[in-house]
Formats: structure tokens, C-alpha cells, sequence
């Protein structure tokens, strides 16, 4: 909606309240990381819930804010990324095609990074949403559920052994995971700061103002 000074509202205050506080949870999950377990659980846990949020908004919120306003095919992406270098890039009032490819690339990012928090959590501390279903796991890795009578009476420290080793695989497998798509996600937070300051220095619009106020200029 266009108001008096040339000014249309673009960004509804869900989309704006979370990625403000998405970003102040993720870096605070980040940095936490290794020494502050329970604010980076807690900034984790924040993150899944906005990006549950953000996934719900963007099939029933505001035009800008759906999905089907800004997901664009590889194409079309990269066809709006060369325009965009050659300085012939079409303005668009909600996210251009690259940047909705950034929303999609980061949602996803951000739900491997929580997921994999979970059940790491879940493995070392037996705690979280997914502890009980953790602990409930069959111990059997896939191997067939009949076996011979003979092995059925093993050494009990030898099973135990067993299944130490297949929860320290599976600690440092999930360790790994979390890692992958926690330094992933900062990777793209960079490429989406940039692509942010160079598209606002093309199009001459303060990217990051918009994001605070919700409002960009109807016509440049």
C-alpha cells in the first residue's frame, strides 16, 4: 500500500521482529558454541521456532512475505544475477529472485543446523524434544533382528563395548552434522550480506533500512 510519501509497505512486522531476532539468535548459537551450553540451546531453540514461523508465514502471510511471490526457478536466478551485474537488473518491491533463492538456501541451512542440534543434544545430554525418542532407538544399527542362539549369550562387557562405540559414532557423526550446516549457514549469511549492500548500491535503496521500517520507495 502506497502512503503519502512514496513510501509502500513491503515488510509485515513477523517478517520483520523475525529476522531481526533470527539473526541475533543464530550468532549468539554461534559464539556460544563450545563454553555457554544453555544460551546456545536456548538461542537454538529460538531459531527452530522462528524458522517454523517463517515457513507457516510464507504459505498463508502477506503477498511480499510468501513464498510464491519471490521463489523463482535456477533460471530465473541466475538470469536476474547476470542482469544485476550488467546494471540492468529489474527492481523488484519484495525480495528479487536471488534474494528469495537466499531465504530458501538459509531456511534450509538454519534447519539442518537445528535438527542436528537436537539430536546432538539429545545424545550428550539426554535432553531436548528429541531425548525420549534418542533413548528409545532400537541399539541395532540395521542388522537383522534374527540371530543365531549361539551369540545370544555374549559377554555382557563386550555388548556394552559395542554400544559405546555405536554412540560415540553416532555423537560424532551428529557433532560433524551440526557443524557442517552451522558453519554453512554463517557462509550464506555473509553471501547475503553482500548481495544485500551490492544490490541496495545498484538499485540505490537502503536494503537494510527497509528491513527495520518495512517500507520501501514506489518508485526510484
Amino acid at each position: 500500500m502506497k502512503n503519502s510519501n512514496g513510501m509502500t509497505k513491503v515488510w509485515d512486522p513477523i517478517v520483520r521482529i523475525g529476522h531481526w531476532t533470527l539473526v541475533v539468535a543464530f550468532f549468539t548459537a554461534y559464539f556460544t558454541e563450545d563454553d555457554f551450553l544453555t544460551p546456545h540451546v536456548y538461542a537454538g531453540y529460538v531459531a527452530g521456532a522462528i524458522v517454523c514461523v517463517r515457513l507457516v508465514w510464507g504459505l498463508v502471510g502477506t503477498k511480499h512475505a510468501r513464498f510464491s511471490d519471490f521463489v523463482c526457478s535456477p533460471v530465473v536466478t541466475m538470469r536476474y544475477i547476470g542482469d544485476l551485474l550488467a546494471s540492468r537488473a529489474k527492481r523488484f518491491i519484495g525480495h528479487n529472485p536471488a534474494g528469495g533463492a537466499m531465504v530458501v538456501a538459509l531456511l534450509l541451512g538454519l534447519t539442518g543446523t537445528t535438527i542436528s542440534g537436537l539430536m546432538l543434544y539429545a545424545i550428550e545430554e539426554g535432553e531436548g524434544p528429541l531425548a525420549g525418542w534418542v533413548a528409545q532407538a532400537p541399539a541395532s544399527s540395521g542388522a537383522p533382528i534374527l540371530v543365531a542362539k549361539a551369540y545370544a549369550d555374549d559377554d555382557e562387557d563386550k555388548r556394552h563395548g559395542t554400544n559405546k562405540r555405536r554412540d560415540e559414532a553416532s555423537e560424532e557423526f551428529w557433532e560433524e552434522t551440526h557443524e557442517v550446516f552451522a558453519n554453512l549457514t554463517l557462509l550464506l549469511v555473509g553471501l547475503h550480506v553482500a548481495g544485500v549492500l551490492f544490490s541496495s548500491y545498484k538499485h540505490r535503496e537502503n536494503l537494510i533500512k527497509s528491513m527495520f521500517t518495512g517500507q520501501k520507495a514506489s518508485d526510484l
